[in-house]
């Protein structure tokens, strides 16, 4: 404990924090909690084990290249159904009816499938970024470009967490 004194006793609102700490604590090793890339975690099955289909798309390069990142690339034996859309909504204008901040709106759906084809386990999920478009037309194109890529960062790692989160119900 780090004490200005050592004569100094700690706080009584120091020991409940401590308390409230270690009550957590306990409740989590006693529920069977367990770190997902531990050594018996269950998200290990998954690391390179899914395959991706070819990008057709910017969007699906994109989340192609960060799910690999992540999951390692694979061939088998669990493939990964995609389904990408994305809009663009304007937010801001100007008087003059500029438009100066956009939303871009992505969705995706999922589906993991074993080598037979089986659906194991599906889901859906959705966010957004946004980007200024008060500066000049390069750095609008430049500020939208990131949008999309970061967009598409937060799909992949929202739909790698959901395949996390069932991979204990997965068959074997």
């Amino acid at each position: 404990m780090w004490l200005s004194d050592a004569n100094e006793l700690p706080s009584p609102r120091r020991l409940t924090r401590r308390a409230v700490l270690a009550t957590g604590l306990m409740a989590l090793a006693g529920c069977g909690f367990a770190p997902v890339y531990g050594r018996q975690g269950t998200g290990n099955r998954l690391m390179g084990q899914i395959a991706l289909a070819e990008p057709s798309s910017p969007n699906t390069y994109l989340f192609n290249r960060r799910f690999e990142e992540r999951m390692g690339r694979a061939s088998g034996p669990y493939s990964l159904d995609l389904r990408l859309n994305t809009e663009q909504q304007s937010l801001g204008t100007t008087s003059t009816g500029n438009t100066t901040r956009y939303r871009v709106v992505g969705k995706a759906s999922f589906t993991l499938r074993d080598s037979a084809g089986a659906a194991l386990t599906e889901g859906k999920t959705e966010t957004f970024t946004g980007y200024s478009a008060t500066g000049s037309t390069v750095a609008t194109l430049a500020a939208e470009r990131d949008a999309r890529e970061r967009l598409m960062q937060i799909l992949a790692d929202q739909v790698i967490d959901e395949l996390l989160l069932a991979s204990p119900t997965l068959p074997e």
